[in-house]
């Protein structure tokens, strides 16, 4: 919005006032470490990612081909970090949260095999809070879990200050809704979160980092759901989602300094029943893994996944925003 002539000889007048108060003081200006988005329209740089960078022509794990993979970076804006869980629609749009409030949302680029090649139309706002204002700082915008309901309500869990609030289609302000009743550190809480849409339209999961796993509803009290698959021995839970037919699908997370990170995906059939581990796959730190926190599923026409898989870079130089690509023909 261009300012108006009043504004701007109001601003001018106090720049003037700063400077005769200043006098010959020097003042260092500290800047961000890149710039910053002016709007919330935000260019993306894709890298191509292969799965194992030691063997560039390797293409799958087990049962799961490999179908693309990018690193995600932006010259426009310093926000561009900490994706914590991710959300693709059949169509290929993408929403993910982030650990410092924001909410990333694009559309996947398909090359003509339909390999994962890159991401467009991305913008980047902040999550809101009760009153409608920005979630600032990780104190109260450590986002951790998304996922969207089957009325398109869309649900984030938060670290630090544990709870999950509900974003209505009409609306930006959240209202809290139930969560487990336990109690979680600062940095250990609600990583995975995923619509129940087989149990009820206004169910969820729920996935605390230490490995239990929570059913709720909008409007009743959580319960835990025992015999789901534990993290193994030096793994935490990192994320949760489900498939077209109610299966579970858990993500495990390990890092190990100086080694690096080390994941396991397990997909669980009739999770409040049976229990039947139908499939997974596990990544060690010799092939491109990274802190991956985010799942999501979207089922083809002919029944297989795609499965894709995004990480978070803790705002360091020493980690990538790594988004993958997997196909698995479930059993049938």
């Amino acid at each position: 919005m261009r300012p108006t002539p009043t504004w701007a000889a109001s601003l001018a007048a106090a720049i003037g006032t700063l400077l005769v108060l200043a006098g010959c003081v020097s003042v260092t200006v500290e800047t961000p470490p890149a710039p910053v988005a002016a709007g919330p329209a935000v260019a993306v740089q894709t890298t191509p990612v292969p799965l194992d960078p030691a063997d560039p022509a390797r293409t799958a794990i087990g049962d799961f081909r490999y179908v693309g993979g990018i690193a995600l970076t932006s010259d426009q804006t310093s926000r561009l970090h900490g994706l914590s869980d991710l959300v693709v629609t059949t169509g290929g749009a993408l929403l993910a949260v982030s650990d410092d409030g924001d909410a990333l949302e694009g559309r996947l680029i398909l090359d003509a095999a339909g390999r994962l090649s890159g991401l467009a139309g991305v913008t980047l706002r902040p999550l809101t809070g009760l009153e409608g204002q920005a979630l600032q700082g990780k104190q109260w915008g450590d986002a951790e879990g998304l996922t969207v309901l089957a009325g398109g309500e869309r649900l984030v869990s938060f670290e630090r200050e544990h709870r999950i609030w509900r974003y209505s289609t009409a609306g930006t302000r959240p209202s809290p809704v139930p969560m487990p009743p336990v109690a979680m550190a600062d940095n250990d809480g609600m990583e995975g979160l995923a619509a129940a849409p087989t149990v009820a339209a206004d169910a969820y999961w729920v996935g605390i980092e230490p490995g239990g796993v929570w059913l709720c509803r909008l409007t009743i009290a959580c319960t835990e759901e025992t015999g789901l698959p534990r993290p193994p021995a030096g793994f935490r839970l990192s994320a949760l989602t489900t498939g077209p037919h109610g299966e579970l699908a858990i993500l495990h997370h390990s890092y190990i300094p100086g080694i690096g990170s080390r994941i396991a995906l397990t997909i669980v059939a009739d999770p409040r029943g049976a229990r039947r581990v139908i499939g997974g796959f596990a990544m060690s730190p010799s092939s491109s893994v990274d802190n991956f926190e985010g799942v999501s599923v979207v089922a083809g026409a002919n029944g297989d996944w795609r499965i894709y898989l995004i990480s978070d870079d803790n705002f360091s130089p020493s980690q990538r925003t790594l988004l993958l690509a997997f196909d698995w023909s479930p059993p049938r």
